[in-house]
Formats: structure tokens, sequence, C-alpha cells
């Protein structure tokens, strides 16, 4: 369930621009720096990307080992997932499976406690009463496993447009939990607050948390990549300031580790 039908074409026209590569860097480090504190080194893990999109974190882990099944209800999002599949060797083509559904329908597809990891990145945006996801999410993890969110900061949502200078869009800001995104859709944000609650109201409290993008939410779109040396830099500002407070508190987006208990 990726929220982008109709503009799936604009989100993977960007995907190698700055912005997008932060964001996934970023993740990709936060999740396995928790996949490494919670289970054996070189346990085959078994991994729910739920939303993958374009697949970029599930191919990841694929190729990391990990039997990954991503599950994507949007048909050109899952068409892109599929042909990156199929440039990849064999033994990770085996290791993977994507599957045409929605989020909200894990019941469906999974059995209680088939998942050791759950990712659910960019998603609960586009859905606009996510405790039912947010609970079968965690009734497909097992016993001790991991589900990784990555959501909009609503207590943040001041800090695209004040940077930017657009100040009557700011002050708007302080007094809502939506907004009209970069694709032109009018989609929700979530509090850390009450994702904390929620998360243990689900018996999968929230046991880390991170920004994404303190620094790079205000670039544009097309933005290019720096040489390597400038964009090793940006990771490490970004990185740190991810971890860091008061930073993290007003990053763009917000990625939160639950565990199952």
């Amino acid at each position: 369930m990726s929220g982008f039908t109709g503009v799936s074409s604009q989100w993977l026209d960007g995907l190698g621009g700055l912005r997008n590569t932060v964001r996934q860097e970023l993740v990709a480090r936060q999740l396995d720096e928790q996949i490494a504190a919670r289970f054996p080194v070189g346990q085959r893990l078994r991994v729910l990307d739920v939303g993958m999109g374009q697949g970029t974190q599930a191919l990841r882990l694929a190729r990391a080992g990990h039997s990954v099944t991503g599950l994507e209800s949007d048909g050109e999002m899952l068409r892109s997932a599929r042909e990156s599949l199929a440039g990849e060797p064999e033994g990770i083509r085996e290791r993977m499976r994507l599957i045409e559904g929605d989020g909200r329908d894990t019941g469906v597809h999974f059995l209680p406690g088939s998942f050791d990891v759950v990712l659910c990145h960019g998603v609960l945006m586009y859905v606009s009463e996510p405790d039912a996801l947010l609970a079968g999410l965690a009734r497909v993890l097992a016993p001790g496993g991991l589900l990784s969110l990555l959501v909009r900061n609503a207590d943040a949502l001041a800090m695209r447009p004040g940077t930017a200078g657009d100040f009557g869009a700011a002050l708007a800001a302080f007094d809502t939990d939506t907004y009209t995104n970069r694709l032109g859709l009018d989609v929700r944000a979530d509090r850390l607050v009450v994702l904390r609650a929620t998360l243990a109201g689900i018996a999968a409290p929230l046991h880390a948390w991170y920004g994404v993008r303190v620094f790079t939410d205000n670039v544009s779109n097309d933005a290019e990549l720096p040489g390597p040396e400038e964009l090793a830099r940006v990771f490490a500002a970004e990185d740190r300031a991810g971890r860091t407070d008061p930073y993290r508190g007003v990053a763009a987006l917000l990625h939160l580790c639950g565990v199952r208990g």
C-alpha cells in the first residue's frame, strides 16, 4: 500500500536524488543497527516489508541473506520492484517474494508470528486511521521481533516551510497534523508521543527512535548527488543529527523501532 496511485512515476523519477538517497541510507544504517542488537550474527531473518514501494530496503535485506516478503498495492511500484529483482542473482531472487496487496490486510496473507522483522516505511501518512494497520503488523511479528516504522514527523511540520521562508505556511503548520507533500497529495503526519502509546498498546513498545533528514529535507527533488567525499559528510552529519537531541526531534521523518513482547 504505497498511496502513490497516479503519482508513482513522479516518485520513481526522484529515486536517485539527494533527498531519497539520504533517506534510504539513514534508514538502512539505523535498521541494521537495531537488527544487529537483537539477532545473532548470520541468522537468516524472516522479513516483511509492507508498502515496500520500489523495494530498496527489501532488496538490500535479501542481498544480506534474509528471506524477504514485499507487500505492495501500487502496480507501477510493484513492477519497478520486480524489474530490479529480475536483475539480481538467482540466490537473491529465491529469497524474495513479492505480493500485490494492501498493508491493512496482513491478516489475509500471513499467519500470526510469521516474521522476525516487519518494515512499514512511508506508509502511515497515507492511512487516515493507522491503529488497525499497526495492530496487524504487530500480529504477524514473532515474539521479540522488530517493527520498523518510518513516518512524517507532525511535531516538525513547520520546519520545511519555515526554513524555506514561507512563514504563513509555517504558522499554519503548528496547528495541524496534515500537509501537502511534494507529490501534491494531502496526507497526514504522526506525533512521537502518540505512536509511543500506540506501540505500547499493541505489545510492541518503542525501543529506539531516530530522526531522518534533519538538514536535507528542503533540497529540491531533482538535486543530484555531490561527489563521494561531500556525500560522506552529508551522511555523517545526518546520521549524527538523527540520533542526537534536540536535532532528531525536528527531523522531517521519524524512524521508530518497536519490539514485540
